[in-house]
């Protein structure tokens, strides 16, 4: 595996499926996603069947409760052995460049590995590879039972990089004739086409990796984001899969106290994790808000009284006739405002925050909704991708209670994690939920 060490990147080997696999078929959805409607994963279940699929070397997080979990995570490390003795993988070297098929246009990527020693997902991280947001401790330990020991990884992460020159993606999508074609094809559920390429020409990685260099250069970097001289680098950031990078990275620590030979850690597949790299100001990237469900809540009658309560009095509510209305007057907001739609089975509210406790709405709203749950005022809380989603998990039952959300400013993002630190959790969410991440390549994690 060719490193560059400064920045923290390894060229890739990667595993495909033989052409006479159905890609159709093979390719599913992040498993953070639909995490509250049990009956999209159902229908990939009925499509995919008994055909090879990443659906069966995942666990789609919907089912993380289930009693059977043990029994799951035996079946998805058996089925990853079982792909590799079967031959279902062929295995290239080489960066891979990805075309994604969204409402906004055409996403472009590029697949590289990235170096977990430069990660860290600590909130006020100085490293190379940062996380966004904040990262809930609680759901790595059930990742790492699934990863630990698994022979391969199948990755959903993507990483962005703030290149306004578009001088790292942007070679290879000039050259993208002159490379190797590897898929192209319809994702399952009118969910976009999917395109990937194989960066053969070492001229074209050349250029890749001297744009990777000129970002990583400190007064370019400094002066691009505004920051004072001395601020350390975050040449990449964690947008989407924060959690299954924390999960890797815990698995190497773990690995590095397990041995004390410098050139096996130095070439161990652990120390590397496979992820998509996606230029923020790539156009056909957009940041949607993260949407909050309460559900089951104990006394719904006392929901305003309990937000005036938290907030001192500094909540104003305002009814609308439909939630159109409140989304308007929600995108109308002033910069400086924070609100937020509340939506029951049978009314539309905006929610205006007169003296915010943080600097997003986010981040003043889930301070209120932790301590709703630590009281044990609701039976749980979701974290909803999608308008419609929102609409119906809200009205999903007369106790459940939905809160709609501003999106962020994606410009905003790098200077804000790296003067503030890490945003709140599940702030922001690139595209709505059938844009995410589809599971396709793999890679070896044990020879």
């Amino acid at each position: 595996m060719k490193i560059y060490d400064s920045l923290a990147v390894a060229i890739p080997e990667v595993l495909l499926p033989v052409p006479e696999i159905d890609l159709k078929k093979w390719a599913v959805i992040a498993c953070d996603q639909y995490t509250s409607e049990p009956e999209y994963w159902q229908k990939v279940e009925e499509l995919v069947g008994d055909s090879p699929s990443t659906l069966h070397l995942i666990y789609p997080e919907v089912y993380l409760n289930a009693p059977d979990r043990e029994i799951r995570i035996a079946r998805i490390q058996s089925a990853m052995k079982d792909y590799l003795k079967r031959g279902i993988f062929r295995q290239l070297s080489g960066l891979i460049y990805v075309e994604r098929e969204t409402a906004h246009g055409w996403r472009k990527g590029l697949l590289l590995c990235l170096d977990l020693d430069r990660y860290d997902y600590n909130p006020r991280a100085t490293s190379l590879i940062r996380a966004t947001e904040g990262t809930i401790l609680e759901r790595i330990p059930p990742r790492v039972q699934i990863r630990e020991g698994a022979a391969l990884e199948v990755p959903h992460v993507m990483i962005l990089i703030d290149d306004p020159e578009n001088l790292v993606i942007g070679p290879a999508t000039d050259h993208k004739n002159e490379l190797t074609q590897l898929y192209d094809f319809d994702l399952m559920f009118d969910s976009g086409r999917l395109r990937g390429f194989l960066v053969q020409k070492p001229e074209v990685e050349k250029m890749i990796i001297a744009g990777l260099y000129h970002l990583a250069e400190a007064s370019y970097f400094q002066k691009k984001c505004g920051v004072p001289e001395g601020t350390s680098l975050m040449l990449f950031a964690v947008g989407d899969g924060n959690h299954s990078l924390a999960t890797a990275k815990t698995i190497w620590e773990k690995t590095k106290t397990r041995s004390t030979n410098p050139e096996e850690l130095r070439a161990s597949p652990l120390r590397y994790a496979l992820v998509e790299v996606v230029n923020l100001h790539d156009e056909s990237l957009v940041f949607e808000p993260i949407h909050r469900v309460l559900f089951e809540l104990r006394n719904p009658a006392t929901l305003e009284t309990q937000l005036k309560e938290f907030f001192q009095g500094q909540v104003v509510f305002q009814p609308f006739p439909d939630f159109e209305s409140v989304k308007a007057a929600i995108k109308a907001r002033k910069e400086n405002e924070q609100m937020a739609g509340l939506i029951s089975p049978d009314s539309f509210q905006m929610v205006r925050f007169l003296k915010p406790t943080h600097n997003l709405t986010v981040g003043s709203l889930q301070s209120f909704l932790d301590d709703f749950l630590k009281r044990k005022e609701a039976s749980g809380l979701d974290y909803v991708h999608g308008d419609d989603s929102l609409l119906n998990l809200s009205r999903k039952s007369p106790n459940n209670f939905g809160f709609y959300l501003p999106a962020m400013d994606k410009n905003q993002l790098f200077p804000t994690v790296i003067l503030d630190g890490a945003l709140p959790r599940k702030t922001f969410s690139m595209g709505e939920a059938w844009e995410k991440r589809f599971y396709l390549e793999a890679r070896k994690l044990i020879e």
